[in-house]
Order: C-alpha cells, then sequence, then structure tokens
C-alpha cells in the first residue's frame, strides 16, 4: 500500500476510528499510528468530527440479547456444549453479531474525548520519533476545527485538508496567510472548499515558517492582496520537534 497518499491515510484514519478495520490492518496502522505526524493528525480529526456527532444522539442502552449474544461468541464453551448449542441457534445470530459489532462501535464514539488536540498537545504526545513539520490546526471563533497545514520542516510542499464545513465567501476566494512574531504577515495560498490539497510553496517550510507564530484565513476579493481582512479561522503554526 502507498501509505504517502494523503487520501489513503483520511480513508484508513476514519476506519480506524470506526473500528472496521480487519485485526491484521489495524495493527500495520497502529504502527503507523505511533510514528507518524500525519497519521496522528487524520485520527485526530476523525475523532473530532464523529465525537461532535456522537455527541448529538442520545445514548440508547443496548437490549440484554446483544449482552447474550456477545458472551455467546466471546466466552469458551465445550465441544459438547457448541454441539447442543447449535440445535436452538437462531437463524439470526448472524445479524445479532452485526448487531452487536454496531453498539460497542458507538459505544466507542462516545468515549472518544471531547476536545480537538491543539498542535501544541500533539507536538507533546508526538515525541522524537516523527517527522520534524510545521503543523497548524485552524479553527473559527466558536472553537470548531476547520483546516489542517502540515508541511516537513525542508520540505517545499504544504497539505492543506479541510476538517470541517467551509462556506463559501460571498466573493472572491479564501486565503491562508502566515503571520510571523516579528514581522508582516504574508499570503501562502488559497484554501479548497473541501477534500485535501498539496500546494507548491516558494522555498523551503524552514525559510518560511521558522519565525511565524499564527495562521489565518480570511476572504479576499483583489487577485494579490498584501494585507489580510477580516480573519475567518485562526491556529497556532507549531514546531513538532
Amino acid at each position: 500500500m502507498r501509505y504517502a497518499q494523503p487520501e489513503l491515510v483520511d480513508r484508513l484514519a476514519a476506519a480506524y476510528v470506526l473500528g472496521t478495520l480487519s485485526q491484521r490492518a489495524r495493527r500495520r496502522f497502529e504502527r503507523l499510528h505511533r510514528d507518524r505526524a500525519d497519521v496522528q493528525l487524520a485520527v485526530g480529526g476523525w475523532e473530532a468530527r464523529l465525537n461532535r456527532l456522537a455527541a448529538s444522539v442520545p445514548p440508547v442502552p443496548p437490549p440484554h440479547r446483544v449482552w447474550q449474544g456477545i458472551a455467546q461468541h466471546t466466552r469458551p464453551r465445550s465441544a459438547s456444549g457448541q454441539q447442543r448449542a447449535r440445535w436452538w441457534m437462531p437463524a439470526g445470530v448472524g445479524a445479532l453479531g452485526v448487531l452487536a459489532g454496531g453498539t460497542l462501535a458507538a459505544a466507542l464514539l462516545f468515549a472518544l474525548p471531547s476536545l480537538l488536540f491543539t498542535p501544541d498537545q500533539v507536538a507533546m504526545r508526538m515525541g522524537q520519533k516523527l517527522p520534524q513539520s510545521y503543523v497548524g490546526l485552524l479553527t473559527d471563533a466558536q472553537g470548531n476545527a476547520k483546516l489542517l497545514v502540515s508541511s516537513l520542516r525542508h520540505g517545499r510542499t504544504m497539505t492543506l485538508k479541510v476538517l470541517g464545513p467551509i462556506a463559501e465567501p460571498a466573493a472572491g476566494r479564501l486565503v491562508l496567510w502566515a503571520v510571523p512574531a516579528d514581522g508582516a504577515p504574508f499570503m501562502l495560498g488559497t484554501i479548497p472548499m473541501r477534500g485535501s490539497e498539496t500546494h507548491e510553496m516558494p522555498d523551503t517550510s524552514e525559510k518560511l515558517l521558522s519565525r511565524v507564530s499564527r495562521l489565518v484565513v480570511t476572504a479576499e476579493t483583489e487577485p494579490n492582496p498584501t494585507t489580510p481582512s477580516v480573519t475567518l479561522f485562526t491556529g497556532t503554526c507549531a514546531k513538532l520537534w
């Protein structure tokens, strides 16, 4: 598998959070999750989205028959007991297993952490085994995650991934800006309205972003704006090393 493709990483992260990966695929993905920044951030994005979905649905206790079905499939039985069970086992026990799996998946969603990881928290969790990168998680005024920005430290490309719904501007386009701690903001490029994109940069991340403390997104109507207008999304530009 070509685990370097952002689309593949995103699909695997979604399946991992939902609990639908096979046992072997899950073990492979967990190894990637331990060692790669982009994989951990993709998982964090899916956890944040699905956690909001789970929180909007009232919890429903599973029926007693679900726990009985789980027990029948997980508790060891003698060979004679297994033979006797075949005589009364209903034809719908397979459907019961699917229902049990769905219930467990829902329980996992409710157990997910309710807070989004900020770039600083991600950096603390990642340690030294991950590639050195610049990462920004941009949110709106309500704290909803909207955009994930990442680039390897000495790379010349920048990956932009939309994490939440973004409304089309009434005019113009949405622009990503870098805001240095001691200088004027400069434009990094436009952002996608959905999905993910990879942009070429005029220089390496190290030269462009080493002194950048914040990233912001604005709506601009001019073809080549020199200063940002009203900020729509903002986030810290974190160094992961």
